[in-house]
């Protein structure tokens, strides 16, 4: 290797790139935090000038702060995204041309995996949107003829050496399939953002790796940090029977969003105050035996099961009975293997495309803390109990507890990052994706050991009654998010010995004013066909699906649906031939009113209260006053939803008697509010606010 050249214009650098390559740019760049925001706009401004030099853009998830908007909304937004993300972020200007549909045609973006929602209205993004399993990528840009990659590094502390940190995910495999296919290394050059954590290990490269290095004076603006956002009960439901999954010894990949925070804290809290733990466990109906006793009794808990690796007793719905759980085994619901619930001894090892929020507090409290090492023959005498003093002394000092591909997070999760103790940087490491996502990139074996016991938590938006997943994509066609590494990890779940793929959902949706369920007969778009069905959870139980025939999903399904659609997806199935005309359904939704939001809400009440279930279990990005306005606007955006509703609640705002929350109103502007329209907005934020504490 050379040394790289160096520049600290990014104007410089970009004209260092136009004079490597002839004719049109194919230019990659990581997803999530890794794409360097400023060299791209550089590149982009100057790709606008020059018409005859065609720019196509490979990437990943743009991501972008969110706009005021008008409103309250926006009263709301534009403080806190001035706090949190800064003035001088730099917007990526693609973006902005995708979202206003005015990209020139001779710029072509195209992304494999979007901003939630973000980009259904952009005709270009969705045009281009490349539907891809996240370990085919490399494949893709070796396809597509990339002749560069630009990427934001972080710079050795004291040293010269150059750390792809937050993304190794894709660029040296991309690297590798480009040269296999006898083109030419394509140009490399990476930008230095003094606010990227350091990370060493496999994440390290010598700066001869890039052809050039760009340094931009400062300031320099801040990481983009994710929202942390409030957790409901049905999320918390839901993360809580998860938790009852994970096996001590085992291995944990999660995704994004509050389905994984409260998974993680559900593992949290059974670690660090496994009393607390079951006695939600117990208020969700989660018995010693597995079975779902009926909400508010006694039944006995799965506190002494810690020592049976093997015990996997049944796990019924919520409300269920626990003689109606102990029915399943005439196939007409779900078995599900729990896991012992007592605190972690070995603790799991994470292994995971991202590392995020709830990682880091699993690290925290002692719960991910399993090592491993890439030694085949060490791991083997490990997993036959035949290691060695010295063995375990290596493993100790060598050995990683959590491997990702890359890491996004809040402005907390950086600090965590940049001020990890040596011990425990060298205990994280970052990879390729063809590493963490697979099993067949030559380690298998290795691999296999290391993954023991493997549970993958992703979520969705809608399944099926027959066990297919819909996570990306509207009926329409229209993608909200894309593939990523889903599937990679649900096959994974398939292949390992006793791994299972966990798809979490909400049991409903607010669309326009109406509950929707989540839970549907069928559905144009499908992420994970159903012949690669396994656990779904939704906030109202298990539902186990491996190797089950249609007529038993559909029936678990519908156990796990919300009452009041079950009878209509039943009604679907027999219709269509899969059930039996005379089928009932099981003992919780023939009793009526057992899974139902009420219902959920009485029973996680009292750990609202004494604090066991807070809204933010991995810390909030608002302040209290923010987190009191954010449950307020949620309940007037649920409340507006439709005309009826909007008339309905601004008579009761009107008419109410509700308090000035005074600290809210001047956070909002609405303090002394002068014309007609900010004196209802403020008659209505008070309002919610009083609801918000009532609730």
């Amino acid at each position: 290797m050379t040394d790289p050249a160096h520049f600290d214009s990014l104007d410089d650098a970009v004209a260092f790139l136009y004079d490597r390559i002839e004719g049109p740019l194919h230019v990659g760049a990581p997803l999530g935090l890794g794409k360097p925001h400023r060299l791209l706009n550089a590149l982009y401004a100057r790709a606008e000038r020059e018409t005859s030099r065609p720019l196509h853009l490979y990437t990943a998830l743009s991501l972008d702060p969110p706009g005021a908007g008008k409103g309250l909304e926006g009263r709301f937004v534009g403080p806190f995204a001035h706090r949190h993300f800064g003035d001088d972020f730099p917007r990526l200007r693609y973006v902005q041309a995708l979202k206003r549909n005015t990209l020139p045609a001779h710029i072509e973006i195209e992304e494999f995996y979007l901003q939630s929602g973000a980009l259904l209205n952009a005709v270009a993004a969705q045009r281009r949107y490349a539907s891809l399993n996240y370990t085919h990528v490399a494949r893709a840009l070796a396809d597509r003829g990339v002749n560069a990659i630009v990427q934001k590094v972080a710079a050795e502390p004291g040293g010269n050496r150059l750390s792809l940190s937050c993304n190794t995910d894709l660029t040296c495999d991309a690297v590798d399939a480009i040269v296999a296919r006898g083109l030419p290394r394509p140009v490399l050059i990476a930008e230095v953002d003094p606010h990227l954590p350091w990370l060493g290990g496999s994440a390290t490269v010598d700066p001869g790796f890039f052809d050039a290095v760009v340094t931009p004076p400062g300031p320099h603006p801040k990481l983009f940090g994710l929202p942390r956002q409030p957790v409901a009960d049905a999320d918390y439901a839901i993360g809580f029977y998860a938790s009852t999954l994970v096996r001590d010894g085992g291995t944990l990949q999660i995704g994004i969003g509050t389905l994984a925070d409260a998974l993680c804290h559900a593992l949290a809290l059974r670690h660090t105050d496994n009393a607390a733990y079951l006695r939600v466990v117990k208020a969700l109906g989660i018995g010693v035996d597995g079975a779902v006793a009926p909400l508010g009794t006694t039944a006995p808990l799965q506190g002494d099961l810690a020592g049976d690796r093997n015990a996997m007793p049944p796990v019924a719905p919520l409300g269920q009975t626990a003689s109606s759980a102990n029915d399943l085994s005439t196939g007409h619901n779900a078995k599900a293997p729990v896991a012992p619930l007592g605190p972690f001894s070995v603790g799991l090892f994470g292994c995971s495309e991202m590392i995020n929020e709830g990682f880091r507090r699993l690290v925290e409290v002692g719960v991910i803390k399993r090592k491993v090492v890439d030694d085949l023959d060490l791991m083997r005498r490990l997993d036959d109990g035949s290691a060695s003093a010295e063995d375990r002394a290596r493993l100790e000092n060598e050995g990683e507890f959590l491997q990702g591909g890359f890491y996004l997070g809040s402005p907390d999760f950086y600090q965590w990052l940049r001020t990890l103790s040596d011990e425990q940087r060298c205990g994280i490491g970052m990879r390729r994706i063809s590493e963490v996502n697979e099993l067949y990139g030559g380690n298998e074996t290795l691999e296999r050991l290391q993954r023991r016991d493997a549970r993958f938590f992703n979520s969705c938006m809608m399944a099926t009654a027959l066990g297919a997943a819909v996570s990306d994509t509207l009926d329409d066609g229209r993608v909200v998010s894309g593939v990523g590494g889903q599937y990679n990890f649900v096959a994974m779940a398939h292949a390992l010995p006793n791994a299972r793929s966990v798809l979490m959902l909400r049991s409903t949706r607010e669309s326009a004013g109406t509950t929707r369920s989540n839970v549907v007969w069928n559905y144009a778009q499908a992420t994970i066909p159903r012949h690669l069905r396994d656990v779904y959870i939704t906030e109202y139980g298990i539902a186990h699906l491996r190797g089950k025939t249609d007529e038993d999903c559909i029936e678990a399904m519908c156990a796990i649906a919300d009452t009041r659609f079950a009878d209509a997806l039943r009604e679907a199935a027999r219709a269509s031939g899969k059930l039996a005309p005379s089928a009932a359904g099981p003992a919780s939704n023939a009793r009526g009113g057992a899974n139902t939001p009420d219902r959920l809400r009485q029973s996680l009440a009292p750990f609202r209260a004494d604090g066991t279930l807070p809204d933010y279990p991995l810390g909030s990005d608002f302040t209290e006053v923010e987190q009191r306005l954010v449950k307020a606007l949620g309940l007037l955006k649920a409340g507006t939803a439709t005309r009826a509703g909007t008339v309905r609640t601004v008579l009761r705002a009107l008419f109410s008697n509700s308090g000035r929350d005074q600290e809210a109103l001047q956070r909002m502007d609405l303090e002394k509010p002068a014309s007609l329209g900010d004196k209802l907005q403020a008659r209505l934020l008070s309002w919610a606010l009083a609801q918000g504490q009532d609730s």
